[in-house]
């Protein structure tokens, strides 16, 4: 009984490669990198100097907010959108009639008169919204 021994190919490269991960993960990044650079610019468009304070506080999950911003020349901003305190009163009551209002984020420039800064917080308390931020920096 003889036996008959063939040798087997050597092993081949793949001529293909399947890349389907590498481009989900790219479309992943571009979703990603596309929600986040309006929520970058939004803060951006505001010439402002804030407070400064220090990094020490936790950071919370970010939740939905509506920013107001009081430049140092005392302009009111609703969004990125320059206003008027009567506009602000206006949008501030329509927030306040929404089933569950948003966290109010208020900017004041470091070297705006802390009455104004005041003002918008009246405004704020008077149509009875009570999530409030006041917004700074963090030293480096």
């Amino acid at each position: 009984m003889a036996r008959t021994f063939k040798r087997q190919r050597g092993l081949h490269p793949v001529a293909e490669l399947n890349i389907t991960n590498m481009v989900d993960l790219g479309f992943t990044l571009l979703i990603i990198f596309m929600i986040a650079t309006p929520l970058i610019q939004q803060n951006q468009s505001i010439p402002l100097d804030l407070p400064v304070v220090d990094g020490t506080t936790q950071q919370k999950k970010p939740e939905p907010a509506q920013l107001i911003a009081v430049d140092r020349n005392g302009n009111y901003y609703w969004g990125d959108r320059r206003t008027s305190l009567a506009q602000l009163r206006v949008n501030l009551a329509t927030l306040a009639e929404s089933p569950k209002p948003p966290v109010i984020r208020i900017e004041a420039d470091f070297t705006l008169q802390y009455q104004q800064v005041v003002s918008v917080l009246d405004e704020v308390k008077k149509v009875g919204l009570s999530r409030i931020s006041l917004d700074t920096q963090v030293s480096k």
